[in-house]
């Protein structure tokens, strides 16, 4: 006959939870702790569109050779730089014509608001839209040029920028 002690059956169930919830809350202050140096930033109204995702996982880990890539608080964003020097986001409205600026980077046409304290690039011909806001105290309009490999992959619409010759 077995003569040992035995633990009670719910003993080990409750020995399971408390190390559950203790694993639990330092996951929730190890996940708050990596979300403190995140760039507080509004999601575009198109920003679930899947081409924003195809596009997100696509962005560099550096621009301008120099501004590490941030983590940012909302949906198809991305910062570069500590103070954000560049920020992205994508799923803003398409633009429709414009007088500003329009020109090719690559294989994608941009305009240009320099309107601001900051210069905002908007991609024109892809939909959805991406924008792009520089801080240009402390990065150049060459983040656009390294930014080009993820925005290429937004599907086009059709629509060029054109030069002022082609507009008669």
């Amino acid at each position: 006959m077995d003569t040992a002690p035995r633990r009670p059956r719910n003993a080990r169930r409750r020995l399971g939870s408390a190390l559950g919830g203790v694993a639990l809350a330092a996951a929730v202050v190890v996940g708050l702790t990596g979300c403190t140096n995140a760039v507080a930033m509004q999601a575009a109204p198109s920003a679930n569109a899947a081409a924003c995702a195809g596009a997100q996982v696509r962005l560099p880990a550096t621009l301008n050779g120099t501004l590490p890539l941030r983590n940012t608080s909302a949906q198809a964003t991305a910062a570069w730089g500590s103070p954000a020097a560049v920020l992205y986001h994508c799923g803003v409205a398409v633009p429709t014509v414009s007088d500003l600026p329009c020109f090719a980077q690559g294989s994608v046409d941009w305009i240009r608001d320099a309107r601001g304290q900051n210069v905002v690039y908007t991609t024109f011909g892809r939909s959805p839209a991406v924008q792009v806001v520089i801080d240009t105290k402390r990065a150049t309009p060459d983040a656009l040029q390294d930014l080009g490999d993820a925005v290429s992959t937004l599907p086009e619409d059709g629509h060029r920028c054109l030069d002022p010759q082609d507009v008669g």
